[in-house]
């Protein structure tokens, strides 16, 4: 039997919140087939609704109900049935986030294959060098994104933010094509991260507000897959333009500002949930107090309800923007299991250095330039291919297990890395290699984003990433010293040691250790 549509069968109920009916006989839903596409916390949802209070088969004490879509309806098809997760996940903001990450990382991506070429055959600076680049330039952007989550979070203005941030990196970018010593490179390189810090927190706020948690793990895999499209279309670019204009790498960089102001246009087609939620409710409160004042009840004119204990006050923007004041950010505020995140997390970026030393590696065992280029592009196929996959497969199995095979794998690839010395065992490695990134990337954030609470959210991505940042300047900065004094192996083995050690604190800290433990925090 299937749902039937408004206006069907006398007898019919309405699902609350819901777009479609289900048959007034109870006992028809009992026995009858369900309807076609019926995923398990569907027909828990189903059981829920029409079984009658206190009945033996109603769901069991303290088991959430699965959330209803965004649009507040089941997510239905016009035939009656049940939209796939992939597709409720993919709503209007989350496929636009996607196009604006894919064009901002074909800018990125034109220039980095190439910079750690540019820097040591250019412009003549060690591994060292550009390990300290590379790290001071991740670390600038990562400090800003607790400073960009935090300004997020008080003024609401998620979207304007994330413009701000997407123009501000474009712009920067062909800076690097006027250098001709590196401490230039690294100016340009700090404000093009600059940019990267103050847009990222923002735009992972609101890329997990345009999505239902039972999917959002679908939502992050396929924003990954769609930046790391672009990372595969910005090499190939640079490839071609390599032959077109014989080798001129200024020129190719200059070039990257194109695409990089094509991503920061479309922000502007963005809508913040959070925002068009407080003008419904808005809208939704005048109405009624518009209906109470013409009603004339004695003159009475209704109040809001004060707010539930603990709920966050409400700020309004001049722009009529409103947002939930955030609480001050202080370690006493944070979620049990979110600490636990970040001890099991720290471990590993502290010796997670940047990917500039896996090209050099290339490099060392014997790859031309266009031979570096085309293997960066087949690590970044595999992990844009392999993202929103492993991100559904995280919705359904839990993010810690997925999370904990990627670390698993980036330790057996770093391991390789550290005594690859031919040319296939690279090609095979960054191939790998693309899968620990589409397991950890996107999984780890939403992760990270199930264990708070939405007033926090944007905070504490930022928080994370500041963190996660500042590790990676010590990570690159120590691989590049590694690489000048022991080394090129040296790097390799520790990154390999530490992802084998977070990998076991993922496995066995206790409050990380239920296959559902994420999905529990972030539903305040």
């Amino acid at each position: 039997m299937a749902y039937h549509r408004a206006g069907g069968a006398t007898g019919a109920r309405r699902l609350p919140g819901a777009t479609a009916e289900l048959p007034g006989d109870r006992a028809a839903w009992k026995t009858g087939p369900l309807p076609r596409g019926l995923k398990d916390h569907e027909r828990r949802l189903v059981s829920e609704r029409t079984e009658e209070p206190g009945s033996e088969s109603a769901l069991p004490a303290g088991e959430p109900a699965p959330s209803p879509t965004l649009g507040g309806s089941l997510p239905q098809t016009s035939d009656g049935r049940l939209r796939p997760a992939w597709r409720r996940a993919l709503t209007a903001n989350v496929l636009l986030l996607g196009v604006v990450s894919f064009f901002a990382d074909v800018s990125s991506e034109m220039l980095y294959p190439l910079m750690p070429l540019f820097l040591t055959a250019v412009l003549g600076a060690p591994a060292s060098v550009v390990g300290v680049i590379e790290g001071l330039a991740e670390a600038t952007a990562s400090i800003l994104k607790t400073v960009s989550g935090r300004i997020a979070d008080r003024t609401g203005r998620r979207v304007e933010q994330m413009f701000g941030g997407y123009f501000l990196s474009a712009v920067a970018k062909p800076l690097i094509a006027f250098a001709h010593v590196w401490p230039l490179v690294l100016v340009a390189r700090v404000v093009d991260r600059t940019g990267k810090g103050f847009r990222t927190s923002p735009r992972d706020a609101v890329l997990a507000d345009s999505a239902e948690p039972e999917v959002r793990g679908a939502a992050f895999g396929w924003h990954r897959a769609m930046d790391t499209g672009g990372a595969v279309v910005g090499p190939l670019l640079a490839l071609a333009l390599l032959v077109a204009l014989d080798g001129n790498l200024r020129l190719i960089i200059a070039l990257s500002v194109i695409p990089g102001l094509m991503g920061a246009f479309f922000v502007l087609g963005v809508s913040d949930p959070r925002r068009r939620r407080a003008r419904e409710a808005g809208a939704s409160s005048r109405g009624a107090l518009g209906d109470t004042e013409r009603r004339g009840d004695e003159g009475a004119v209704s109040r809001p309800e004060p707010a539930a204990a603990g709920a966050a006050p409400v700020a309004v923007g001049s722009a009529g923007a409103t947002a939930a004041a955030p609480e001050r950010l202080r370690w006493s505020t944070l979620p049990g299991p979110f600490k636990l995140y970040l001890a099991a997390w720290l471990p590993f970026v502290f010796v997670n250095s940047s990917d500039v030393f896996l090209i050099l590696r290339a490099k060392q065992v014997g790859f031309s330039t266009t031979a570096v280029v085309l293997v960066y592009v087949l690590y970044n196929f595999v992990y844009a291919a392999w993202s929103m996959p492993l991100g559904r497969l995280s919705d359904r199995l839990g993010r810690r297990r997925v999370l904990v095979a990627g670390m698993l794998v980036f330790a057996a690839v770093y391991a390789g890395f550290s005594a690859a010395g031919k040319a296939w065992q690279v090609i095979a490695l960054f191939a790998v290699y693309g899968l620990y990134m589409a397991a950890t990337e996107g999984v780890g954030k939403a992760y990270a984003v199930d264990l708070v609470p939405v007033r926090l959210r944007a905070t504490s991505v930022g928080l994370l990433g500041t963190l996660t940042g500042l590790a990676a300047l010590v990570a690159s900065s120590v691989a590049g010293v590694l690489w000048d004094v022991v080394g090129s192996w040296s790097p390799f083995a520790l990154g390999a040691a530490g992802a084998l050690l977070s990998a076991l604190l993922f496995g066995f800290l206790p409050g990380l250790r239920g296959p559902r433990a994420a999905v529990a925090g972030g539903a305040s």
